[in-house]
């Protein structure tokens, strides 16, 4: 990929603002692993806190957070439930199988979504035959199911009855904030019934790098068990951790910006002929977009953008998937969506 001016393959392209960069320059620092880094543990704190949980850790990455919390909460030949698109299950290289030693049961539910009467028609019993139920996993907002945001009352639902069965719940935060900003639920309540939850500091948040794992202090001692083995401390981290803390408190809110600008990207593309939004009603900061009807392939679509100095992501023959960040302003959204009505017209010329 060679990358534009105007970048909508994802929100993990995010740089980090002049003011963030300052706050990271000026970031007191010590050795992480020690638990000598005062900029680490207000990120940490500040993430606990606002997750309702006793404790935290800073990691590398979301896909790392998911990792370790599978491996403290699972063990061999346990089965984890998760619906079909999540992130664990396509895009972490199989590490529930290669790390945990675990297997993911795959659920079916509309946009990312399952119900409690999915899983419960999902879960095994207690047979010496089968794998044991163990964790039940959603993922906040659905990235499969564009960007669409949890219920608070389906993921009630959903851990009244993991819980009724003894099982563990652990939330893929990734866009958690997305969904609260759409929502106007907050991170503590989506976060309530869970064991274990991270948020992702790296994508609509605007950091650079890493994600926070939260629990009690018992599961963090674990995590930090397993975060040594995996790879160990990052030493001086907080000049990351100011980053962290700087979006958490300036990023946030503008979330707002990235769902308006999402709907309006929406709006423009979808009055061209032969272009269908696969989902229709736009939550959060994520579009997926059909153009099979246009006789056009994915690919040759990204690929003329690309020349124009615009980047977005393919997800199929026929799929591509766009993503609004705080890198990317109104008008270059309107930008982008021109350019893609003309790039799609152009082909049906051809």
């Amino acid at each position: 990929m060679t990358e534009g001016p105007i970048n909508l393959y994802s929100d993990t392209q995010t740089r980090p603002t002049p003011a963030m960069r300052q706050a990271m320059l000026e970031a007191e620092v010590g050795d992480e692993q020690l638990g000598l880094d005062p900029t680490v543990n207000r990120l940490c704190t500040e993430v606990a806190e606002r997750l309702g949980k006793e404790a935290a850790v800073f990691l590398p990455s979301g896909t790392m957070c998911n990792e370790i919390a599978m491996l403290v909460h699972c063990r061999l030949g346990d089965e984890i439930y998760a619906h079909r698109t999540a992130h664990l299950i396509n895009y972490e290289a199989a590490g529930a199988a290669a790390l945990a030693g675990a297997s993911i049961h795959a659920l079916d539910g509309d946009r990312g979504i399952y119900t409690a009467e999915t899983l419960r028609a999902a879960l095994r019993g207690e047979s010496r035959y089968e794998p044991r139920p163990r964790l039940v996993e959603i993922e906040q907002t659905a990235q499969g199911g564009g960007g669409a945001v949890w219920p608070l009352d389906n993921i009630q639902e959903v851990a009244a009855l993991a819980k009724s069965r003894d099982l563990l719940l652990h939330m893929d935060g990734a866009r958690l904030f997305n969904a609260v900003v759409a929502s106007g639920v907050s991170a503590r309540q989506f976060a309530a019934c869970f064991d274990s939850v991270w948020i992702d500091l790296s994508k609509g948040l605007g950091g650079p790098v890493g994600a926070v794992l939260a629990g009690s202090a018992r599961f963090i001692d674990e995590a930090w068990r397993w975060k040594q083995r995996l790879g160990g401390a990052m030493r001086q981290a907080g000049m990351l951790a100011a980053a962290g803390l700087y979006a958490l408190e300036h990023h946030v809110d503008r979330l707002a910006e990235d769902h308006e600008n999402a709907r309006r990207f929406g709006e423009i593309v979808s009055r061209c002929e032969g272009v269908r939004l696969v989902f229709e009603t736009i939550e959060t900061n994520l579009i997926f977009v059909d153009v099979s009807g246009a006789g056009v392939s994915a690919r040759a679509v990204r690929a003329r953008l690309e020349e124009r100095g615009i980047n977005v992501g393919v997800r199929g023959e026929a799929l591509l998937r766009v993503v609004t960040h705080l890198d990317v302003n109104h008008a270059q959204v309107e930008e982008a969506g021109q350019a893609f009505v003309e790039t799609v017209r152009a082909f049906a010329t051809l």
